[in-house]
């Protein structure tokens, strides 16, 4: 006599994904000056693209332009509801976990990036390398 097959065990309802934390936090001052340089561009922008580019004595520089488009494999970061920032694909695996902030000193102001997975800087602090 044939035994009638078990029945399907239900499958376990998956939990929810926690959400991934941005690759990039942004600090207020940052966003402000990024908004403050696309109003002042006159021309339409997505927002801005960060990246890093061969470059200097230790090997790396970060690079900051304005995007006129979201182009494939870009990080989104949107800490404002009117302020997009993009991480270029190549850039992403460099920067995750970085902090974005703008300074402006006595003798000096931009942007400056605080990033954890830097080994070293050059000594006037332009290139970096991981």
């Amino acid at each position: 006599m044939d035994t009638p097959a078990p029945a399907a065990a239900e499958a376990a309802p998956r939990k929810p994904r926690a959400p991934r934390p941005p690759p990039v936090a942004v600090t207020a001052t940052a966003v402000e000056r990024v908004r403050a340089l696309l109003a002042k561009r006159g021309k339409p922008s997505v927002g801005v693209r960060v990246g890093v580019r061969t470059r200097g004595c230790s090997g790396l520089s970060y690079t900051l332009e304005y995007a006129d488009a979201i182009e494939t494999g870009d990080e989104v970061i949107t800490p404002a509801p009117d302020v997009t920032i993009l991480i270029a694909p190549k850039a992403a695996m460099f920067l995750f976990g970085t902090e974005m902030d703008y300074v402006e000193e006595q003798l000096k102001s931009g942007f400056t990036f605080r990033n954890p997975n830097e080994k070293g800087r050059c000594g006037c602090g332009e290139s970096f390398h991981v």
